[in-house]
């Protein structure tokens, strides 16, 4: 008769796991609570102190620490072994269904102590995983109830004791890098950065069609940016680091926003009570560009905003959710992905780059440090209530774009959105002259923003051509008096923000 051994934190599903493996003959293992809940279940359970002979100790801390568990676990199907079980009247356990204490939740709260927190260690969870992981040509281990459906009939029994043995030493790596970092946190130690990601999306290729790419989710079974993809083709290498760019760029404002994204930078940005109208201001800063773009959308999608879309090509939409209406519309387009991330954007506080040979790490840029309190006017025009509230847009728009980065930005009553973007470029001033082509006659009377100070006087009476009259910029540069000076030769108002945002 097949053994089972019960250790589980997250109850979900052990009932329903035992009822089928008593169904089939099994016999029962099962410690504290989670013998409790067996019993409490009409359900056949050995305690584990019946097998050891021994009470549970120190509250709890010890239960499955011993050797008639972890032989009857790590016995092989070999007559040495067996013959070992024997001769101390122990069985060899063949299932083993653990689940660890919730340190990392624990941990991540601000309110818990060092004390609770350290009480969260699982040690006897851990031993077992990884006994019976070993274990693998004999035993199954279960360290997630997902999978207990699954191991009742298993497709190939020998391939999926391999795959959950895997799972359970990724389950404990990644409990042992938590345990490592929370510790070092609180002795102000250095540690290494250790990340598991999980393999989600095998893409078609990568940026071209000779270079492989694989889409790692940092939570297994993750979707893409923790999203669904609810119809279209696969998503790609490009689609997705676009994805990514417009979802971060529109959750910088805290009204509805859209965002057009084209190669990861911003080609148009608008806020507004109506999303619909959001969406054509949007397109219109630069139509050319938003042909085959990825569009970001902070507010539930709808029928409107489909209208409002009309026959542009995009690549791929993004919102927090999609109507029943915008949905059966969008059916039309069945290339068209959709992406719905309901969450809105990620909690992550940082990112990170690969160089040759290592990784680079930064905070994410989530704003200026201090809001706009450190904004100052430095020029002899102050600017009016609505150039203000242009350029907080403006600021905000510009902070997402790749530098070099200027943003022309106006206001149509509550519609606030850009009229000319120049990014990427070398020097600063072909960003301007770049967001003015873009813009047009729309640059006269618009406000402008710099993600990075003006090094030269150049830039600033490059914008006073374009008839921009009001200028947002970090300030910094040795030459900001000769700027300041260019400003109010033109009559522009300006003001120093204080803060970078560059974005490489």
């Amino acid at each position: 008769m097949p053994t089972a051994l019960f250790s589980v934190w997250d109850k979900t599903g052990l009932v329903d796991l035992a009822t089928a493996l008593n169904d089939r003959g099994w016999r029962f293992l099962a410690s504290g609570g989670t013998a409790r809940i067996l019993v409490e279940a009409d359900l056949p359970v050995r305690a584990v102190s019946d097998l050891t002979g021994e009470p549970e100790m120190l509250g709890g801390r010890v239960k499955t620490l011993h050797p008639a568990v972890h032989a009857g676990l790590l016995a092989r199907d070999i007559p040495e072994d067996r013959a070992a079980l024997k001769a101390r009247d122990w069985e060899p356990i063949d299932l083993v269904a653990v689940n660890l204490y919730p340190f990392e939740a624990i941990a991540g709260q601000a309110d818990s102590t060092q004390e609770q927190t350290l009480e969260m260690i699982d040690i006897g969870g851990v031993a077992l995983l990884r006994a019976a992981a070993k274990n693998f040509e004999r035993v199954t281990v279960l360290s997630d109830p997902a999978d207990y459906s699954e191991a009742l009939d298993p497709a190939d029994p020998g391939a999926f004791r391999r795959r959950m043995a895997h799972k359970a030493f990724a389950r404990t790596a990644a409990y042992d890098a938590a345990i490592e970092a929370y510790l070092g946190q609180l002795s102000g130690a250095s540690t290494p950065l250790r990340l598991s990601a999980y393999p989600a999306l095998e893409l078609r290729y990568g940026e071209n069609p000779h270079q492989q790419a694989t889409y790692y989710s940092l939570t297994p079974g993750g979707g893409p940016l923790g999203g669904e993809l609810l119809q279209g083709k696969a998503l790609s290498y490009t689609n997705l680091l676009d994805l990514d760019a417009a979802w971060q760029a529109v959750h910088r404002f805290s009204e509805a926003a859209v965002v057009v994204v084209k190669h990861t930078s911003p080609c148009g940005i608008a806020s507004s009570s109506d999303l619909s109208m959001a969406l054509r201001k949007a397109i219109a800063s630069d139509p050319v560009s938003a042909f085959g773009s990825v569009i970001a959308c902070s507010r539930p999608v709808d029928g409107g905003f489909v209208h409002a879309l009309d026959e542009l090509f995009v690549e791929c939409l993004i919102a927090p959710e999609f109507s029943g209406q915008a949905r059966r519309l969008l059916k039309a387009r069945p290339n068209l992905r959709l992406l719905k991330v309901p969450g809105g954007d990620s909690s992550d506080e940082f990112e990170l780059r690969s160089v040759s040979g290592g990784l680079l790490r930064q905070s994410l840029d989530r704003g200026d440090p201090s809001g706009d309190a450190s904004w100052r006017v430095v020029t002899q025009r102050q600017p009016t209530e609505q150039e203000r509230t242009d350029m907080e847009f403006a600021w905000l728009a510009c902070q997402p774009v790749k530098s070099n980065a200027i943003v022309l930005a106006r206001s149509e009553g509550p519609h606030r959105f850009t009229v000319g973007i120049g990014a990427g470029q070398p020097n600063r001033v072909d960003s301007v002259r770049i967001a003015g082509q873009r813009a047009g006659e729309r640059a006269a009377g618009a406000v402008l923003a710099s993600d990075g100070f003006f090094p030269f006087p150049d830039g600033v009476e490059a914008a006073a051509e374009l008839g921009v009259t009001a200028i947002a910029q970090p300030g910094g540069s040795r030459r900001d008096q000769a700027v300041i000076e260019a400003a109010d030769a033109a009559g522009l108002a300006m003001v120093l923000t204080g803060a970078r945002h560059f974005r490489h």
